[in-house]
C-alpha cells in the first residue's frame, strides 16, 4: 500500500472497529510500527482519529464522513434489522422522509417490501431515489440540491427550501453522530441544514441510527433527542442512554445485533 492508501484503510478500519491496536493495524497492513505510527500521527493532525496508549480510536469530534460505498459495509445486519423493524412504523398513504445514507437505504428496501401502498416517499438520496424508481406502490420525490458527490445525496438550501413546502407524516432522520449532551449533529453544514428542515414539517420524527455512532459529535448541532418522537438503534446502546432517553418520552425501538437474533424494543 502507498501511505495514502494505509491512511484511509486505517481511518476505514477504526471506523467498523471504534479502536485498534499497532499490532494489528502492522499485522494487517505488513508494515512496521514505526510506519502505523507515523500514519496515525498524520490522521491526528487530521483530526480524524485520536492516539491512545498501544494504539488509536476514533475522534469523537467527527470532521468527515466516510464515503457512501464504504459506509455501506460497516454493521450491514444491524442495519438491515433497523431498516425492518423502521417500515413497521409506517401506515398506507403516508407521506415519509428517508434521510440520505446506507441505513435509510436498508429502511427504503424495507419500506418498497411492505404491504403499505400508495405511500409518497421524498428523499435527498440518489441511492434510494434510484431503488424505489420502478415501484408502481410508490409517488416519488427527489429534493434536488447541491450534490454531495461521496454521500450520493443532495444538500444545502435548495435541498431545504423544497422540503419547507411539503408536509411529511413520517420523517427517517440518518446520523453521524448523536448523544443525550449534544443530541443529532454533524460535521457538514449543508447536512444540518437539510435535516433542520425536515424537523419543522414532519409529524413523527424517527433517528435511525446504530449504537457506534453514539457519543460522537459534529461541528454542527441539529436537535436535541427530545425533539425526536422515536429512535431505531440496537441493544449495545449504553443501558443509561436507554433509561434516559425513555424518561424523555421517546420510543426507543431496539433491534438485536447477532445474526438470527429476534427484534427487541423498549420504552412501549
Amino acid at each position: 500500500m502507498i501511505p495514502e492508501q494505509r491512511r484511509d484503510f486505517i481511518y476505514r478500519y477504526v471506523h467498523e472497529k471504534n479502536v485498534a491496536s499497532f499490532n494489528e493495524l502492522a499485522e494487517l497492513m505488513s508494515v512496521s510500527h514505526m510506519t502505523v505510527r507515523r500514519d496515525i500521527q498524520l490522521l491526528e493532525e487530521e483530526g480524524k482519529v485520536v492516539a491512545i496508549n498501544g494504539g488509536v480510536k476514533l475522534n469523537n469530534l467527527l470532521k468527515s464522513e466516510l464515503p457512501w460505498r464504504e459506509k455501506a459495509e460497516l454493521h450491514h445486519d444491524v442495519k438491515r434489522k433497523m431498516g425492518a423493524l423502521a417500515a413497521m412504523l409506517i401506515e398506507p398513504g403516508q407521506t415519509l422522509y428517508l434521510d440520505a445514507g446506507t441505513t435509510l437505504f436498508e429502511v427504503a428496501k424495507a419500506v418498497a417490501a411492505s404491504h403499505c401502498f400508495n405511500l409518497t416517499v421524498v428523499t435527498n438520496d440518489f441511492s434510494i431515489s434510484h431503488y424505489l424508481m420502478d415501484m408502481p406502490h410508490i409517488t416519488l420525490y427527489h429534493t434536488g440540491g447541491l450534490v454531495d458527490q461521496r454521500n450520493r445525496s443532495c444538500i444545502g438550501k435548495s435541498a431545504a427550501s423544497f422540503l419547507h413546502t411539503i408536509n411529511i407524516d413520517v420523517a427517517f432522520l440518518s446520523s453521524s453522530s448523536w448523544d443525550l449532551a449534544r443530541g443529532m449533529s454533524t460535521p457538514s453544514e449543508g447536512k444540518a441544514s437539510v435535516k433542520e428542515a425536515v424537523l419543522t414539517v414532519s409529524r413523527r420524527r424517527v433517528l435511525v441510527c446504530d449504537s457506534s455512532k453514539y457519543g460522537k459529535y459534529g461541528m454542527f448541532h441539529i436537535c436535541a433527542l427530545n425533539q425526536l418522537t422515536d429512535i431505531v438503534s440496537d441493544v449495545h446502546l449504553p443501558a443509561d442512554a436507554q433509561q434516559e432517553i425513555q424518561q424523555q418520552g421517546i420510543k426507543l425501538h431496539l433491534v438485536e445485533s447477532d445474526e438470527g437474533a429476534h427484534y427487541a424494543e423498549a420504552g412501549r
